[in-house]
């Protein structure tokens, strides 16, 4: 299921919508990095190309970690 969340980014306040598997994989990554996770998600947001959206640059994110993590035969 898709939902919305919010989180304050430099001062404003914005929207996002992730699936909840997403989500999921946000927190574990901001865990597993010792960081809250406004501020990984404030990273995230600082780094995405200027015509991507919020939400997927969150995916392509836990794409990214998940892919880096796994094992290669």
């Amino acid at each position: 299921m898709i939902r919305k969340h919010s989180a304050t980014l430099h001062g404003h306040r914005t929207s996002f919508s992730l699936e909840d598997e997403f989500w999921t994989e946000l927190k574990t990554i901001a865990a597993a990095r010792s960081m809250p996770l406004a501020a990984l998600i404030s990273e995230i947001d600082d780094h995405r190309p200027p015509d991507s959206n919020l939400s997927s640059a969150l995916r392509l994110h836990v794409l990214s970690w998940l892919k880096a993590g796994a094992v290669q035969p």
